[in-house]
């Protein structure tokens, strides 16, 4: 079976085109099911649209998931529609994001870090004039929010867990027991881990995460899936069979998708 859990649509403000064309891509590409995912508004901003290019507004929300819902019904028999959000996880504003996704009737929830230390993840001046010691502390930070995401109870799936790579490659050579250690609280909570192909687009090329973590999450019992992160319609399902064989390599027997919040195994 083949499945895409992450995709978005021109509603956030940065991607291309309606959601029927994802669902129309993943039909071409051969997809059972296809999960949409696009970002969540800023519920913690008194703003209705706190970050127009990143994400959409408030108001815009309620009708993000009726035209998910109407799909899903429409396109019944062709494909497994699912409906899905990428959360922004912020510690301080999580009984607001707990509150709004509890109205809806989601399939998954996938938990993002974009912001560390109150900075992007994807800021390539964060780097600048730190020292080994303060390189550090910063991926340490990055990943005391990730396992704290995992321990929120709020998602079933964690988005590209090492994306801070992005556009600084020399992210993932830092030494720190943290990645490990997150990995441990992610498999005890029992929270999946997306494979993200978006990496190819950004300056470190290649998926998020890396292969040694997936070898790491695999040794932790971290259950992995599959997100494309398509920000217009030809990526979904991208790199899908190198996924599929390279997971199988690493030693993983299945991968996951999540229906009606309910994990469902797929075999390798």
């Amino acid at each position: 079976m083949k499945f895409d859990l992450h995709t978005h649509h021109d509603r956030c403000g940065h991607a291309q085109d309606k959601i029927r064309d994802y669902i129309e891509a993943a039909i071409a590409g051969g997809l059972q099911a296809i999960g949409i995912s696009d970002h969540s508004p800023y519920f913690g901003s008194p703003e209705d649209r706190a970050q127009p290019l990143i994400a959409m507004a408030k108001s815009e929300f309620p009708r993000y998931i009726e035209e998910v819902l109407q799909l899903k019904k429409e396109y019944e028999g062709k494909i497994d529609v699912l409906l899905g959000v990428e959360s922004d996880y912020f510690p301080e504003h999580v009984d607001i994001y707990r509150q709004e996704y509890a109205k809806y009737p989601f399939d998954y929830i996938i938990g993002s870090v974009h912001l560390s230390g109150g900075v992007s993840i994807f800021n390539r001046n964060r780097w600048k004039h730190l020292n080994e010691a303060q390189k550090i502390e910063h991926k340490e930070e990055y990943y005391r929010l990730i396992a704290d995401s995992a321990r929120s109870g709020m998602f079933n799936i964690l988005g590209h867990i090492d994306a801070m790579k992005g556009f600084y490659p020399a992210f993932s050579d830092i030494a720190t027991p943290a990645v490990n250690e997150t990995l441990k609280v992610i498999g005890e909570c029992g929270v999946a881990i997306e494979i993200n192909t978006s990496g190819k687009t950004k300056d470190v090329g290649g998926w998020y995460p890396s292969h040694s973590i997936l070898e790491q999450a695999l040794h932790y019992g971290v259950e992995v899936t599959f997100g494309s992160d398509a920000h217009n319609p030809s990526r979904v399902g991208d790199d899908w069979e190198e996924v599929s064989k390279t997971l199988k390599e690493i030693g993983f027997k299945h991968w996951v998708y999540f229906k009606n919040k309910q994990k469902q195994i797929v075999p390798l």
